[in-house]
């Protein structure tokens, strides 16, 4: 868990809050930063519906409904990942080692499974892990 004492999040966000924020509030965001709770939560959240995607694509009969769902997770994910890269020091640039076989998911995992620099960086402030709530949808 990241800790205040360390300068990092003094709590880590939930599942919810890590899709909502990474889908309404930084849907093509690539600036600023994110904690490693809010990338692998977003990531459990693409796997499950993924995984949901295939079950109907089986059942239905039909093979578009992944391809629809990875469309409109790309640009959400990547700048995630920029933002997480970002987080370390590092960036965004680093996720084309992704096109190097095997060592470049390999690089990449051990990136995003590192904690975050502890102190604002070029990239900006320490992740908060809370959401700025919207006046017009606060009631």
């Amino acid at each position: 868990m990241e800790s205040a004492s360390a300068g990092r999040p003094a709590h880590m966000m939930g599942f919810t809050d890590a899709v909502r924020n990474a889908l309404m509030n930084n849907y093509v965001n690539f600036n600023g930063r994110a904690s490693r709770s809010e990338y692998w939560w977003f990531a459990l959240f693409a796997i499950i519906v993924s995984f949901i995607a295939t079950a109907l694509e089986i059942a239905a009969g039909v093979a578009f409904l992944n391809i629809i769902f990875s469309l409109a997770i790309f640009l959400p994910y990547l700048g995630l990942g920029f933002r997480r890269l970002h987080d370390l020091g590092k960036s965004g640039w680093w996720l084309l080692i992704s096109f190097i076989p095997i060592l470049g998911f390999i690089v990449l995992l051990v990136f995003f499974v590192m904690e975050g620099e502890n102190h604002p960086n070029q990239y900006g402030e320490v992740p908060t892990n809370t959401i700025k709530q919207d006046e017009r949808y606060s009631q």
